[in-house]
């Protein structure tokens, strides 16, 4: 399988150190030796995991499948918890799931540092494992402790612009609509990397605040299309900040009356609809974080911390760029919702 890299400043998938400001010890409870190739070392472990979207969500529904397989290979009790993307509902999530008292947690971080650390405070003291994933917490971690599994997320979008003006001819004079969770601290940072790039190359760059919903629900996003388009027909770009908005650009393209190619659509993430914009000529280039591995290492981390008292992981899932030269070679991973 060929995809494109990012450049080396985070191309490395699966880099795994050791950031943790809290130690926990081994468990005393007699752990199943892991090279033992059917042994489930890790049962006996309870673990919360953050899904972050919706049961079928187009991302969510991958994370979920990699945390089942991570489940299902070394054998802890999981509960799931699916939130829709709503930060405020993850929280309250967070809030009962502390109170349980399992033995490790893995949240997505979406609400950001200020938000998480007094849980995260709560967490540590009563002796849980905190796992992070999607959005990274660095104050969090740096004060608790925890690992993160997910995308940098600054340079991805960044490298993202960049692969863009590259790739697309763009120009200096060329406007671009980037759509993201703007107004929300913490929320925007990947958008943020893809606008500075883009508007370092030249482009006019009209930012749009996304609703969490269209996740769930696309067709959310046509009413913010149709009228920017309406007040900048000039548009040459438009940035998705998330796979299920991207994949539903043959939608937002036919509700603007544009042909495949008129517009440029990229984003984030693969999934079959991804993958079906991409045959139709619609989507031009997306850079893809591998959410599989954002719901299976953060259970093998926990797995590993609580048996035999390993460091948190920190693993970059950016893999690269997917692009209409090479996105049949991920197709088929994607169509079986694993990519």
């Amino acid at each position: 399988m060929t995809v494109a890299r990012k450049p080396s400043l985070w191309a490395s998938a699966l880099l795994i150190g050791a950031l943790a400001a809290t130690t926990f010890a081994a468990s005393p409870v007699q752990a199943a030796d892991p090279s033992q190739g059917g042994a489930k070392w890790c049962q006996g472990v309870r673990i919360r995991f953050f899904v972050g979207g919706d049961p079928g969500d187009a991302f969510a529904s991958i994370v979920y499948k990699g945390a089942q397989q991570a489940e299902a290979d070394f054998g802890p009790k999981v509960e799931y918890v699916f939130s829709g993307w709503q930060t405020e509902k993850m929280l309250a999530q967070l809030r009962d799931a502390i109170a349980s008292k399992p033995d490790g947690i893995a949240m997505m971080g979406h609400a950001g540092d200020d938000a998480i650390m007094p849980l995260a405070e709560q967490a540590a003291k009563a002796g849980i494992i905190m796992m992070y994933q999607n959005v990274d917490v660095p104050k969090v971690r740096a004060k608790f402790g925890g690992g993160y599994v997910g995308a940098n997320l600054y340079p991805q979008g960044r490298a993202l612009g960049e692969e863009a003006i590259r790739t697309l001819g763009l120009k200096k004079g060329d406007t671009a609509l980037v759509f993201g969770a703007w107004g929300q601290p913490g929320r925007y940072i990947r958008e943020q990397g893809t606008t500075d790039a883009l508007i370092k190359a030249g482009m006019k760059v009209i930012t749009v605040a996304g609703q969490p919903a269209a996740a769930t629900d696309p067709g959310l996003l046509i009413p913010q299309i149709t009228g920017a388009f309406g007040k900048n027909p000039e548009i040459k770009l438009i940035v998705y900040s998330g796979g299920q908005t991207l994949g539903a650009a043959p939608t937002y393209m036919r509700a603007i009356n544009k042909k495949p190619g008129e517009v440029f659509n990229i984003g984030f993430d693969t999934s079959p609809a991804i993958i079906d914009a991409f045959d139709k000529g619609f989507v031009q280039l997306t850079s893809d974080q591998q959410p599989f591995l954002q719901g299976y290492v953060p259970i093998q981390s926990i797995c590993l911390t609580k048996k035999f008292g390993f460091a948190p992981m920190n693993v970059d899932t950016g893999a690269g760029f997917v692009n209409a030269q090479n996105y049949k070679s991920v197709a088929d991973l994607a169509k079986k919702g694993l990519r």
